[in-house]
């Protein structure tokens, strides 16, 4: 996603950790696209322009969760957050900005790089690592906070994946997941769409076969002990060039998990 070319081989950039959730080819896509994740008009434009959006839905349901004020100054403060996924640290940034003790995960090494530095030059003190949840989970560390955006479409082995992310949730803990349906829509908006005709992200992002319809997310949740308490959709208006919340699930949605 076009900040500049990497040069050298993905394999180069990418973590030795085996886990049966990593998708190689997935890390060597992202490796390859990780110098642009700070430039909005780039290949990671999409996420800059969803990124109010999901902040704002992260904000109000953690708040909520913990009994905060989602308006105050730094409404997570004393809260744990693992970001998974964290890519250039797009959301571990205002994560941390809201008041979270915040810890990135990524299996890219290029990708952890570019979110400590960046962190580096914005005085935001985030642990950034290069690993993945199954090998967090081993350690014992839990968070009041999971967040799996735009993730789970990427992984090898969804329920494994999803068991390890349910391990390392607190009791009272929220996990939080952005996601794409596996609907025909999906496949003419988001891949067709965003991909071939209006080439907001390069050919080859996403794999329509893996996107996550909600009752197999539901499905993949249930045997780890989380239910799914909310799930909106969301929607993007091409006149106003933003996203909203809304009740169409058909392509983007997220959801709200906790513990039961």
């Amino acid at each position: 996603m076009g900040g500049g070319a990497v040069n050298r081989e993905p394999s180069a950039e990418t973590t030795s950790v085996d886990a049966a959730s990593v998708d190689p080819a997935e890390i060597a896509k992202f490796t390859a696209m990780a110098e642009a994740w700070w430039d909005p008009r780039g290949k990671f434009r999409p996420l800059h322009k969803f990124n109010p959006t999901r902040i704002a839905f992260i904000r109000d349901r953690v708040a909520a969760r913990f009994g905060r004020d989602s308006l105050a100054g730094r409404p997570f403060e004393g809260l744990r957050l693992l970001d998974v996924g964290c890519g250039g640290g797009l959301l571990a940034e205002p994560m941390a900005r809201l008041g979270a003790q915040v810890t990135g995960l990524d299996a890219a090494a290029r990708n952890i790089a570019i979110a400590r530095s960046h962190a580096a030059q914005s005085g935001l003190d985030i642990d950034y690592r290069c690993d993945t949840v199954e090998a967090l989970a081993t350690e014992g560390t839990r968070f009041d906070v999971v967040l799996n955006m735009e993730v789970v479409e990427h992984v090898a082995d969804l329920r494994a994946f999803l068991s390890s992310c349910c391990e390392l949730l607190k009791p009272n803990g929220v996990m939080i997941v952005a996601t794409l349906n596996r609907t025909p829509k999906a496949f003419a908006l988001a891949v067709v769409g965003a991909e071939y005709v209006l080439r907001w992200l390069p050919r080859g992002t996403h794999d329509w076969r893996k996107f996550v319809r909600p009752s197999e997310l539901a499905a993949a949740l249930r045997p780890s002990g989380v239910d799914i308490v909310e799930m909106t959709g969301v929607s993007y208006n091409p006149l106003s060039d933003r996203w909203s919340l809304s009740k169409d699930l058909d392509v983007n949605y997220m959801i709200v998990a906790t513990p039961r």
